[in-house]
């Protein structure tokens, strides 16, 4: 990111930074505001250790005005040997603390607005899991869809290493967070615009460009399908696919800013490694 004279302030997004990959710190390190007043949503996958989450995102509150942070299944998972370790619910509330002390926006705190040009756009970091819903064809059921993954030989590390405590499991979770959530985004005034934030995809199209489509089950919820449209978004920002591009999905840009990993930044037909802007640089008067 380099600089913008007589710009005014931009709302800028990343995701997936991966920090515990060497590779990527330098990345990071040039992730700088072009104005005084830019915000920066960063949409999960930070790190897996707790102490690499708040280090970082620690050093990115402090270049930015403000810093908006939703989980990912990465920050989310309980590694074995890790120090304080915790699982599902109160992991994640640990986290929430520990952000809230250095000065970073979590989804259980007030959404903040942005003040654009055309008038101000509640930014609503939203914590919402998956519940094996994004199917291959021809299932029915969550078990018919996990055994057709594994016979592709496709399973995700959540399955080991994130733990939906006190839940029965990760779909029960994700249900009293799409409740919770809903709830926050339909006491919004009817008129104001929104830009959603969710590590996964609210959305199931972005996930039809898998290499491999039965990923697609750790991917997101058809519950949220709607949403983008419901609660008059401007844009949807996301992460998880390590598919850095921006879809139109009715009419609305939904971008998903993942740095993702090393080995596949060379692959052929590779996306460009960016911060997206979201919002704002409107040149100044």
């Amino acid at each position: 990111m380099t600089g913008g004279g007589g710009r005014k302030p931009s709302l800028w997004a990343v995701s997936d930074l991966h920090v515990s990959y060497p590779e990527n710190q330098p990345f990071v390190d040039d992730i700088r505001p072009q104005h005084p007043g830019d915000w920066l949503i960063v949409a999960g996958d930070v790190a897996e250790r707790f102490d690499q989450i708040v280090t970082t995102l620690r050093t990115l509150r402090e270049r930015f005005d403000t810093v908006i942070w939703v989980p990912g299944n990465h920050d989310l998972w309980t590694l074995p040997g890790e120090p304080g370790t915790a699982r599902g619910v109160a992991r994640y509330l640990r986290l929430v603390a520990a952000l809230r002390d250095i000065g970073v926006i979590t989804p259980e705190d007030p959404y903040p607005t942005w003040a654009s040009d055309r008038g101000p756009v509640v930014v609503a970091p939203l914590f919402v899991l998956y519940d094996y819903t994004f199917r291959p064809s021809g299932t029915q059921s969550k078990d018919d869809a996990l055994a057709v993954a594994e016979a592709a030989g496709v399973l995700c590390t959540d399955e080991l290493l994130l733990h939906p405590d006190p839940y029965p499991t990760r779909e029960a979770w994700s249900a009293a967070r799409i409740e919770h959530t809903r709830t926050r985004l339909d006491a919004l005034p009817p008129d104001v615009r929104t830009v959603l934030v969710n590590h996964w995809p609210l959305v199931r199209e972005p996930t039809r460009r898998l290499r491999y489509p039965e990923f697609a089950l750790w991917c997101g919820t058809e519950r949220t399908a709607d949403w983008p449209v419901r609660y008059r978004a401007e844009a949807v920002v996301y992460g998880h696919l390590h598919i850095p591009v921006t879809d139109q999905v009715d009419g609305i840009p939904h971008h998903e800013v993942s740095l993702g990993y090393p080995h596949e930044w060379d692959r052929p037909g590779a996306f460009p490694r960016r911060v997206v802007r979201v919002l704002g640089g409107e040149a100044g008067t």
